[in-house]
């Protein structure tokens, strides 16, 4: 196993709580049904960890953001379940575990992921990180 993408995203909750109400449709587009519920912060912050996914998946312009669904397990430990879109660009990448992490403080939330697999999958595929060698 190795890193194959990392990716960091910071929303400040007031002016994304402000650009979802006056944008009619838009939780539709990000959002699946039950990622609308909850607190403002809470809905913020799944919005971080879908950037923070699409960033350690290379960014590619083709992820539908209900593609990658922001979970909770029942202590509350955050993590995705992708399909469609997300979950081919992972696979195209050769990337088989995600580990997301959200952060809180006051007006701003974070999210951090780390892509892990055997990358990449099919050489033809380009990794997030073109020159890995300048990395090691």
């Amino acid at each position: 196993m190795s890193v194959v993408g990392v990716g960091v995203d910071l929303v400040v909750v007031s002016r994304f709580t402000a650009t979802m109400e006056r944008t009619p449709g838009l939780a539709r587009r990000l959002f699946n049904v039950d990622e609308r519920e909850g607190a403002p912060s809470s809905v913020a912050a799944r919005f971080a960890a879908k950037e923070a996914i699409a960033k350690a998946l290379g960014a590619p312009g083709n992820l539908a953001w209900t593609d990658a669904r922001v979970l909770n397990t029942a202590a509350g430990q955050p993590y995705f379940e992708v399909t469609g879109s997300v979950a081919a660009r992972a696979k195209a990448l050769g990337v088989d575990r995600f580990h997301l992490s959200i952060s809180h403080d006051g007006d701003f939330v974070t999210a951090m992921v780390v892509a892990e697999g055997e990358h990449p999958a099919h050489p033809d595929v380009p990794t997030p990180y073109p020159d890995e060698q300048q990395l090691r």
